[in-house]
């Protein structure tokens, strides 16, 4: 599973709750001088959070992230190291993720698997965050 969500409550016993799961996200701008197109800014306040399933899977990887805009480029990935045991068990991955919007669309969000032995990249899921741009302009223009 892997979800972008705004909170993530995990109790002691090691249940996670996730709270507001966010697939679309408003940027607006108010004002007579409300800008026509979006103007870039950083995405805050979201949390990736990833649980994984070990199965038959033993050893260390690495669970990356790597976002998308909307043009097709690359921005700066995050990865975190795990250990996995064979069996039912798993873990539970908790990801803050803080990124630049710098125009409307998808962006998608790359959740991979990655093996230290040379073995490629194992793509698990991807995750869509679609970004749109709400200008409310009120009152005179300015002269």
């Amino acid at each position: 599973m892997a979800a972008l969500c705004e909170k993530v409550l995990q109790e002691q016993d090691g249940v996670l709750s996730i709270i507001r799961v966010i697939d679309q996200l408003t940027q607006t701008a108010v004002g007579p001088d409300a800008p026509e197109h979006m103007p870039p800014f950083i995405a805050q306040n979201l949390s990736m959070v990833v649980a994984i399933k070990a199965d038959q899977a033993r050893g260390r990887y690495g669970v990356r992230i790597r976002p998308e805009a909307p043009g097709g480029i690359q921005l700066p990935h995050v990865e975190q190291a795990v250990t996995l045991s064979p069996g039912p068990g798993g873990m539970n991955l908790v990801m803050p993720m803080t990124f630049p919007v710098s125009e409307e669309g998808v962006y998608w969000f790359d959740v991979s698997l990655t093996a230290p032995t040379g073995q490629p990249d194992r793509l698990l899921t991807r995750v869509p965050l679609q970004v749109q741009y709400s200008p409310q302009r009120s009152g005179p223009a300015p002269p």
